[in-house]
């Protein structure tokens, strides 16, 4: 199971801009969450990643997302692994490897990143509303996702949302036979994230090799 594959499917699906004939009552659940996130300028999520494959062999993670909507900036923490954006250039390090990674930051909408993690779905998918599902005392809608795009790696994406019009989870099913779940454990909107959450410092990384791919 590859560790790395969480940031590839966090910050790498690409999406078409043509929509779909739909669910009306999912695209209608679909639009006001993406209105309440649009509404934010900046997040906090805390999540869980469980990664399953063919074989049953599962990896799970946790992390936590920092997000500046305004100025394109983010920093996702993982154990393993850390990505720092100022909006112009990405950090990818690699704790193991001892090992940073710069490239050039993509902010167009044409590409999943943390800017639009919890609205891609407007665009290259087909959607419809299955029964609510519950955990405890919590009511969850339930809509699945087919990507217009037939050549995509997954054929299949499961989306859970609270009551609050929140995300609650998100399963990607792969052709592969895997299924990759992130669990939205905590979520903070609008409250004040320091600037150097989104700024990458040498001094913090001693002994890494650093290689600027741009």
């Amino acid at each position: 199971m590859k560790k790395n594959y969480i940031l590839t499917l966090l910050l790498g699906f690409a999406t078409l801009v043509t929509n779909a004939q739909s669910d009306t009552g999912a695209k209608k659940i679909l639009d006001e969450v993406a209105k309440k996130y649009d509404s934010y300028k900046t997040a906090q999520a805390d999540f869980g990643f469980v990664a399953t494959d063919a074989e049953n062999e599962s990896y799970s993670d946790q992390g936590t997302l920092y997000l500046n909507k305004v100025k394109n900036q983010y920093q996702i923490q993982l154990k393993d692994q850390q990505l720092i954006s100022d909006g112009q250039s990405v950090w990818t390090i690699l704790k193991e490897e001892k090992e940073v990674q710069i490239t050039d930051a993509d902010n167009s909408t044409d590409a999943i990143g943390p800017n639009n993690l919890f609205t891609f779905y407007r665009t290259g998918f087909k959607y419809i509303g299955l029964s609510d599902e519950k955990i405890g005392s919590s009511t969850l809608s339930v809509i699945e996702m087919a990507p217009l795009d037939t050549k995509k790696n997954y054929f299949k994406i499961k989306i859970r949302i609270n009551t609050n019009k929140h995300i609650h989870d998100v399963s990607i099913y792969d052709k592969s036979g895997s299924k990759y779940t992130y669990t939205i454990r905590k979520l903070y909107v609008n409250h004040q994230i320091p600037s150097s959450q989104f700024v990458f410092n040498k001094k913090n990384y001693p002994n890494f090799e650093v290689v600027d791919l741009r």
